[in-house]
């Protein structure tokens, strides 16, 4: 599903113009981003949590020159959905 296909659903079930539901769209993502950017979380309950991880200096391989690189340590986003997001797509999700 895509960024368009959201707007589309959330257009239909509401009924609000799908200008007005991109823009909405458009402004929670920026939302979400400028808080991480700033270290903070966003809880979102029943949904999940978008959270910034932190990752510890490592030593990595650059195969195609055959040495080894020192990869420092640095933050990334990351996503942790609820524990009723995961029951219900396992309930619902057949492999």
């Amino acid at each position: 599903m895509t960024k368009a296909d959201i707007v589309n659903e959330i257009s239909n079930q509401t009924g609000i113009e799908k200008v007005t539901v991109q823009a909405t769209v458009e402004a929670f993502m920026g939302t979400v981003k400028k808080a991480l950017v700033k270290g903070e979380n966003v809880y979102l309950r029943g949904f999940g949590s978008f959270i910034i991880k932190e990752r510890a200096e490592k030593t990595g391989r650059n195969i195609s020159k055959n040495t080894t690189i020192i990869i420092p340590a640095h933050c990334i986003p990351s996503f942790k959905p609820s524990k009723e997001f995961v029951n219900e797509v396992k309930a619902s999700v057949k492999p």
